[in-house]
């Protein structure tokens, strides 16, 4: 088995929960072999880099082995080398009131959507 399609590729290494998620993932255009958009049925070989996007970010992924069927993770984890650069850590500021203090005052919203980059006319009747 020198070659395997690249949907039961992503199944089998548990990077999609179901075959036809994974399908359905090759459809839509989230997987690249190579940097190539590719189909369902495109063979993937030992060596390939797939790139797989979930959640708006890039799995990068190095073909070490093939494999048909579903395995436990342990295995799969051994079938592919991850090459995805780390996340970006992102720090979103959370808006806190102190108990008992109501609700915001017109100053107070004006801030928190300046700080939110809102456009402040947005509800406003005219």
């Amino acid at each position: 088995m020198d070659e395997v399609r690249i949907d039961v590729w992503l199944w089998a290494v548990r990077q999609a929960k179901t075959r036809s998620q994974a399908t359905a993932a090759v459809r839509a255009g989230h997987v690249r072999i190579n940097d190539e958009p590719v189909k369902a049925a495109t063979k993937v070989k030992v060596g390939d880099v797939v790139r797989y996007r979930v959640d708006g970010f890039d799995r990068i992924l190095q073909v070490r082995q093939l494999l048909k069927k579903r395995v436990g993770a342990p295995v799969a984890a051994e079938a592919y080398e991850n090459l995805t650069p780390e996340r970006p850590k992102v720090f979103v500021p959370v808006a806190r009131r102190d108990p008992g203090m109501g609700r915001p005052t017109k100053r107070e919203r004006r801030e928190l959507d300046r700080l939110f980059g809102r456009d402040p006319n947005a509800g406003r009747r005219r």
